[in-house]
């Protein structure tokens, strides 16, 4: 189940229309869409607290592994951090398709390979030039 579907069958289950949602935990309904319509995710890590709390579940519910993942990217490289991390995890899974791997061998790559992005953006950082980091990086 993705993201979005399990935003809108607790949203439904708590009869809440995708206006109330919003409303409830400060975001546009546009927001509320794109969650549940166009498979896009939070951008900041709190909102995921908010929805649990707002819709009655458990945060690590909304919040799988790779769903976290792309939260982090996004948080730390914006939307095209987050863009590149959702293509990391559709290729990764396209490597598994009829494979044999177990699913603790495919847990493993999957936190490996994640953990290998971020750390190599990490790195990519310090080749960025200064007029392209954000103000408060350039005044140290």
């Amino acid at each position: 189940m993705t993201f979005g579907e399990k935003i809108r069958n607790l949203r439904k289950s708590k009869n809440m229309n995708q206006t109330q949602l919003a409303n409830s935990i400060g975001v546009s309904l546009r927001t509320i869409r794109g969650w549940e319509a166009e498979g896009r995710y939070p951008k900041q890590h709190d909102l995921y607290q908010k929805l649990a709390d707002t819709l009655g579940c458990d945060v690590s519910y909304l919040m799988t592994e790779e769903e976290s993942f792309i939260t982090e990217a996004a948080e730390q490289y914006g939307s095209r951090g987050a863009r590149q991390a959702q293509q990391i995890l559709e290729q990764a899974a396209a490597m598994f398709a009829g494979g044999e791997l177990t699913d603790e061998d495919k847990t493993a790559f999957m936190d490996e390979i994640q953990t290998l992005y971020l750390d190599s953006k990490k790195r990519a950082k310090k080749f960025t030039p200064k007029k392209y980091l954000p103000k408060e990086s350039t005044q140290e």
